[in-house]
């Protein structure tokens, strides 16, 4: 298909966008209709059986019923189950509003289990009370909620466009104003303009990859591949508590619930291979899961649903509902395995990890009018993170969302040209390159990362190589190729899922402590910490296009638990987070330890705070002036490190009179980001710096500081413009960083002071040695290092031959170093006889030729060419075109010239 131009776009307009046509955006399009506004609804399947609940649903989970349960026992239900992190204003909307809920889906049509008195049949799973509603003809709610839509006042009212899917929700003035897609069957472009936006998006349920390896058999429904987690961040959105993951026990090899709910009034229960029940959580939550995983994990494992020891007419009552109305594939999967739950009780499981507020607590964070923290846009359903909202929470955040929403009327301002580009290039980039990796490729790779690196157990290291990875994975996401309108559809959810990868390991980085069991189970952090931790974690994107965090209080709650006592109070602002080092096993100049010991020296990883200062907008205003240093130094010295930051990078754009100098003294400030920029920016910018006394000074001065980089930074500029001094460098040979005496041992051989170079060869770290090998200029000071300890080093001494010289002796230990033990002193000896006499090196490299490692022979093959006068050379290498590497080959083939 053809690239749509940006101004050929389809353009709508509407008071009300609803983006999502599943449980909340059905109730949130038909509640804003009835209140007069015009409803534009967007789907990117269709509206028909979209959503979580295109399938069905077996029963609420949540239904706060008069006489059979009060608000405030569920609102204390759900606080203890999310290990007090919640607003229990958002969860007492619920608890409140539910029931009127059940009976407004009662009067579309939807059926709710009753006695024979015409009470509500209502279950008791959890322990503390009774919540559970059956659907006894649940299979039907999608239909139901479809044929209220299209009613003929609703049409009026309701415009649904089906295989449309936004990408990117657009802001202008602050607040949302519409939203950009394409159509996944068409591939054409769409803007749309809107005075209000309502994400109901559905969980992220294509985060983890499920055991079975396939993309699409998850728990939740697959094509809820976190839109609208990404969506909400893009635009300026607070999302919280996303390190919370759903975690569910599922059927093994079955990616469905094992529907204890269900089972569980009729007699059913959860239990090891013995037959026993273990389960001690009062609720279905992270702790569940921790004590089922252990459970599973223990020698008194596998775990089952146990249903075998039930009468038959219980057993034909949960067919009826498993195998139709959950879903109708369930039956199918037993009888192919022969498994009849007379006979058989049902292996479970534990399901893959994803984002989702109404069945953990992980969302777009939204009040209890389902407002987010960006005007005009609001979230609903599994999306939104109101803690354990199932069905009925959606229905009933659906139904605020659409209420408050209708007090907008559409935007008539221009849409903001620059998000709308911005979508266009990420919706079509898959186009530019067609035979780009495919995206199941690329979706299995970064899905695979997150089961590696982020499921529970968590740990620092693994949570880094995560955001390592991720980050990583955003060039191999820009490269996808696709050739039709629904690979562009995708390649844009893969675009969603890294989105939420990185937020779920950032956060979960963020978070200190173990909480929830199962879902945020930290094994550097085991223990959880309501001191220090009774905090929302809020994340949201900063100025600068980077995740930034914030521990936010829990507000005094409405309803009193015994276990916690919020007390609110100030945020504390985070910043940042920044991954632990795991570039190398521990540090790179230390001995390993036993496992037993730790360094109890070590200090905290700091983290750099991000700022909204106002003089940040002030400064970048003024960078468009070109200006001149004096009016930047006020910046320089601002308290916030985050506009100090600023400041160097403005110096670095403009580049005015002084620059080096000022760079150089703001290498001491107080802020290790301020410093780690002053030193990126001196980096940088080394080739256009005036070489001027001012600036050496300020570098000689740095090498006294305490941060290492500064250090190194300081060196290696000095160097580089020929401003140091011999004894600075040599007093730096002594410094406890490696990366120091590495640029220590740079400098010195910039200014030839080779004596105290040749000093430090007895450096105890290897990579400092080897940085001496290549710098010293004689045979006779490279002499130890051809014998050192370490086989890096040696090798690098035996190149360095090749260039300063290799007379005998020398010539004599690189022939003995040819049988060396390892490939790397080897190739190095090999290397070194190209600066040999002929008669010493031509018949060793000949031998070389058949030395079973190719780096070896490549090398041997290039010294030989240096000696190809020699015609015993050029025979070595006439067979040496018959070699099985290619590289071998190919250079031996340059002996075919004439000499």
């Amino acid at each position: 298909m053809q690239i749509p131009a940006v101004t050929d776009a389809q353009e709508l307009s509407c008071d009300v966008l609803v983006i999502g046509g599943g449980t909340a955006g059905t109730m949130a399009a038909l509640t804003a209709a009835e209140r007069g506004r015009d409803v534009l609804l967007l789907e990117k399947a269709h509206v028909r059986h979209s959503g979580a609940l295109a399938m069905g649903m077996d029963g609420v989970n949540n239904a706060v019923i008069p006489g059979c349960a009060e608000p405030d026992d569920y609102v204390a239900e759900i606080t203890r189950a999310n290990d007090g992190i919640v607003d229990q204003s958002t969860v007492r909307q619920t608890a409140t509003r539910g029931f009127s809920m059940v009976q407004r889906l009662e009067s579309y049509g939807v059926k709710f289990e009753k006695d024979e008195h015409g009470e509500y049949a209502v279950r008791q799973v959890h322990r503390s009370g009774s919540y559970v509603l059956p659907m006894p003809e649940g299979k039907d709610v999608k239909k139901v909620l479809y044929r209220q839509l299209r009613r003929r006042e609703m049409r009026e009212r309701i415009r649904i466009e089906n295989r449309v899917m936004p990408v990117r929700v657009l802001t202008a003035d602050g607040r949302a104003v519409g939203a950009v897609g394409f159509n996944t069957r068409t591939g054409e472009f769409v803007t749309v303009r809107a005075g209000a936006v309502i994400l109901a998006t559905g969980a992220c349920g294509r985060l983890g990859l499920p055991a079975s390896g396939y993309l699409y058999g998850t728990y939740e429904n697959p094509t809820n591949a976190g839109d609208g987690y990404a969506m909400a961040y893009h635009a300026g959105a607070d999302l919280t508590g996303i390190e919370c993951f759903q975690i569910n026990p599922l059927m093994k090899d079955y990616n469905g619930p094992a529907c204890a709910y269900v089972a569980n009034p009729f007699g059913g229960y959860q239990v090891n291979r013995h037959g026993e029940r273990f389960v001690d959580s009062d609720y279905w939550s992270g702790q569940m899961m921790s004590e089922f995983a252990a459970e599973l994990a223990s020698d008194r494992g596998p775990v089952y649903l146990k249903l075998s020891h039930l009468p038959e007419e219980s057993i034909s009552a949960l067919e009826t509902i498993l195998h139709s109305t959950e879903r109708p594939t369930r039956g199918t999967f037993h009888a192919n395995r022969g498994h009849d739950y007379r006979t058989h009780d049902v292996e479970m499981h534990i399901s893959e990890i994803g984002l989702c507020g109404g069945h953990s607590a992980s969302g777009v964070r939204v009040d209890d009018h389902a407002r987010t923290t960006v005007p005009g846009l609001y979230a609903a359903g599994d999306l939104a993170c109101v803690p354990h909202n199932y069905m009925i929470g959606a229905f009933v955040f659906g139904d605020l969302a659409g209420a408050d929403a209708s007090r907008c009327t559409a935007y008539e301002g221009e849409l903001p040209a620059g998000q709308v580009r911005d979508a266009h290039e990420l919706i079509y980039r898959p186009l530019r390159h067609p035979d780009g990796p495919p995206q199941p490729q690329v979706e299995y790779k970064l899905r695979r990362f997150v089961n590696d690196y982020v499921a529970p157990p968590k740990s620092g290291a693994r949570l880094s190589l995560a955001v390592d990875h991720f980050e990583r994975m955003r060039g191999e996401i820009d490269e996808m190729g696709a050739q039709t309108p629904h690979e562009l559809m995708r390649c844009a959810e893969v675009h969603f899922i890294r989105d939420c990868a990185e937020m779920a390991a950032r956060s979960s980085l963020a978070r200190t402590e173990s909480r929830w069991g199962l879902y945020h189970e930290r094994t550097d952090h085991p223990e959880r910490d309501d001191d220090g931790w009774l905090h929302h974690l809020d994340l949201r994107k900063s100025p600068s296009g980077a995740m930034e965090f914030t521990a936010r209080p829990v507000e005094p709650y409405l309803v009193p638990v015994d276990e916690f006592t919020p007390g609110g109070g100030a945020s504390r602002h985070l910043g940042e987070v920044h991954p632990e080092h795991v570039a190398t096993a521990g540090q790179r100049d230390v001995a390993p330890v036993g496992s037993g010991r730790r360094d109890a020296a070590a200090q905290p990883r700091e983290t750099a705070a991000a700022s909204h200062s106002p003089r940040i907008l002030e400064l970048l205003a003024l960078i468009e002036e070109e200006p001149e240093l004096p009016l930047l130094r006020p910046f320089l010295a601002d308290p916030d490190p985050a506009v100090r930051r600023a400041a160097v990078a403005a110096l670095s754009e403009t580049v005015p009179t002084g620059t080096g100098p000022a760079l150089a003294e703001t290498l001491a400030d107080p802020d290790p980001g301020v410093r780690g920029a002053a030193a990126a920016s001196l980096q940088e910018l080394v080739e256009v710096l005036s070489p001027e006394p001012e600036l050496s000074r300020g570098l000689h001065d740095a090498l006294g500081l305490d941060d290492a980089v500064v250090r190194a930074t300081a060196l290696d500029v000095l160097r580089a413009l020929r401003i140091g001094e011999a004894a600075a460098y040599t007093s730096a040979l002594a410094d406890p960083d490696i990366e120091v005496r590495i640029a220590a041992v740079r400098a010195l051989v910039s200014v030839g002071a080779l004596d105290a170079v040749a000093r430090a060869a007895a450096d105890p770290a290897r990579e400092v040695r080897v940085t001496v090998a290549r710098g010293l200029e004689t045979p006779q000071a490279l002499a130890p290092l051809l014998d050192d300890a370490d086989v890096l080093v040696r090798a690098a001494a035996f190149k360095t031959l090749a260039s300063v010289g290799c007379p005998s002796p020398h010539d004599e230990a690189a022939v003995a170093a040819l049988a060396a033990p390892s490939w790397q002193v080897r190739a190095g000896a090999a290397t070194a006889l190209a600066a040999a006499a002929p008669a010493r090196a031509v018949p060793a490299l000949t031998t070389a030729l058949g030395d079973p490692n190719a780096d070896v022979r490549k090398a041997a093959v290039l010294a030989l060419l240096e000696h190809a006068a020699d015609a015993d050379a050029r025979a070595a290498l006439g067979t040496a075109v018959l070699d099985p590497d290619a590289d071998v080959r190919a250079y031996a083939a340059r002996a075919a010239a004439p000499v």
